[in-house]
């Protein structure tokens, strides 16, 4: 059977498995950007902190992924709770650090003539200081969701939901009948979905970044 074939032959499941992975990948990225802007704003102006929430996020990062998973089955289980966090936890280290980042790099003298017209620290940091550094912040983001991809996809080590059953399924029965195409089709199909998720943040970054500053 050719990978053509396969692929139309399980045309529904496919897609189940593809919405699965993207609901996943994009609820994670949410959730790691929320966490991860409020962890970056929060410390940035202290280099302690900041080196702190920073240095944290990394030493989890250096866990292998399918170390953490396996550590995260006694404590939750298996299937889509390990899943979440082990993808929202990866998630976290770009946006963390391009946040610090970002709002570091303002040029300080918009900063103290914002407060210089009146604004307070919250105002000028909604303002003045998020906006300018917010390009730096989505770049963080979208290097964030292509980790997702890939780590949602060792999740099904875990029976996490997803595309990965797909690649895991096939490498398990390696010499079996569409063991190849099983895999082929898991990993082609994660690597499209990268590419409609990068699309997307192309498309944000448009809307969102006034044209002096992409500039």
């Amino acid at each position: 059977m050719s990978l053509w074939e396969y692929i139309a032959d399980r045309r529904d499941l496919l897609l189940f498995e593809a919405v699965q992975h993207a609901s996943m990948v994009a609820q994670c990225v949410l959730v790691a950007a929320v966490a991860g802007v409020l962890a970056g704003v929060a410390t940035y102006r202290r280099p302690r902190l900041s080196g702190l929430a920073t240095s944290t996020a990394g030493l989890v990062f250096t866990v292998p992924s399918l170390a953490l998973l396996g550590l995260l089955i006694p404590v939750l289980g298996l299937g889509v709770a390990p899943s979440v966090v082990a993808v929202t936890v990866y998630a976290l280290l770009p946006i963390i650090r391009n946040t610090v980042v970002g709002l570091n790099g303002v040029d300080s003298t918009l900063v103290d003539a914002a407060r210089g017209i009146g604004m307070s620290r919250r105002r000028s940091l909604l303002r003045v200081e998020l906006p300018l550094a917010w390009p730096v912040i989505l770049t963080g983001i979208r290097v964030a969701t292509q980790l997702a991809m890939g780590i949602g996809a060792v999740a099904a080590y875990v029976s996490g939901p997803g595309l990965g059953e797909q690649i895991f399924s096939g490498l398990a029965r390696l010499g079996g009948a569409n063991a190849v195409n099983s895999a082929l089709t898991g990993t082609i199909g994660i690597a499209v979905l990268a590419l409609l998720f990068d699309a997307c943040y192309v498309l944000i970054g448009r809307l969102t970044i006034p044209g002096g500053v992409r500039a």
